[in-house]
C-alpha cells in the first residue's frame, strides 16, 4: 500500500470513527453551528422559484402566506441528518398548523436519483409528511436563501420576514418556542 493511499484510508477511517462528515458529501457540517438570525438583520423571505412540483398542495408563495408563521425546510430524503428531523418537522406541524403555522418542505436534490418525483413522493409515504413539499430540482429558491446546507429551517414571520435561521439536526426546542411565541400559543 503507498504512503498517499494508507494516508487517505486512515482519513476516510477517521471520519467514520468520530462521526465527522467530508465537506459536500451531505452537507451537515452545520449541525454543530446554528445560525440563528438577530433581530436587526431580519430579512424579507425569498418567494419560492424554479419548483418543478408541489405534493401535497397547489403552488403557493410566501406572499399568499402572509399572515401566517412559515417554517421553510430544505431537506433531501437521501440525506440521514434530514431524515433525522423529520419526525420534528411532522410533529410540529401537526401540534401547530391548526394555529397559523405554515411547514413548506423544500425537496433540494443532493445526487442525480434524488430528482425523480416518483421517489420523493415515496420517501412523503414513507415518512408520513402531509404538509406542502416543492419539489427544487434546479436549486433557484436554494440559491434564493443563499442556503448551503441540509437540513435547514428557516422561520419566517407574520409579515414575511426571516426571524430564526438553523441548519443542521436539533435545537428542536428552540424552534418550537419560536414559533409559539409568534403564534402566541403555548408550547
Amino acid at each position: 500500500m503507498t504512503l498517499k493511499l494508507l494516508a487517505v484510508s486512515a482519513a476516510i477511517a477517521g471520519f467514520a470513527v468520530t462521526g465527522a462528515v467530508i465537506p459536500g458529501v451531505c452537507d451537515e457540517a452545520a449541525r454543530a453551528t446554528p445560525i440563528t438570525v438577530a433581530a436587526a438583520s431580519q430579512q424579507i423571505a425569498p418567494d419560492f422559484t424554479g419548483i418543478t412540483n408541489w405534493f401535497n398542495s397547489k403552488p403557493l408563495s410566501l406572499s399568499d402566506l402572509r399572515g401566517k408563521v412559515v417554517l421553510v425546510d430544505f431537506w433531501t430524503y437521501g440525506c440521514v441528518n434530514c431524515v433525522n428531523t423529520l419526525p420534528h418537522v411532522t410533529d410540529l406541524y401537526a401540534k401547530y398548523k391548526d394555529k397559523g403555522l405554515v411547514v413548506v418542505g423544500v425537496h433540494t436534490p443532493e445526487f442525480p436519483f434524488e430528482r425523480s418525483a416518483s421517489n420523493v413522493q415515496a420517501a412523503l409515504k414513507r415518512h408520513g409528511i402531509t404538509y406542502p413539499v416543492a419539489q427544487d430540482n434546479d436549486s433557484r429558491t436554494w440559491n434564493a436563501y443563499s442556503n448551503q446546507y441540509w437540513p435547514a429551517q428557516y422561520i419566517i414571520d407574520q409579515s414575511g420576514k426571516i426571524v430564526f435561521q438553523h441548519a443542521g439536526e436539533g435545537r428542536y426546542d428552540e424552534i418550537d418556542r419560536t414559533v409559539a411565541k409568534l403564534l402566541n400559543a403555548s408550547s
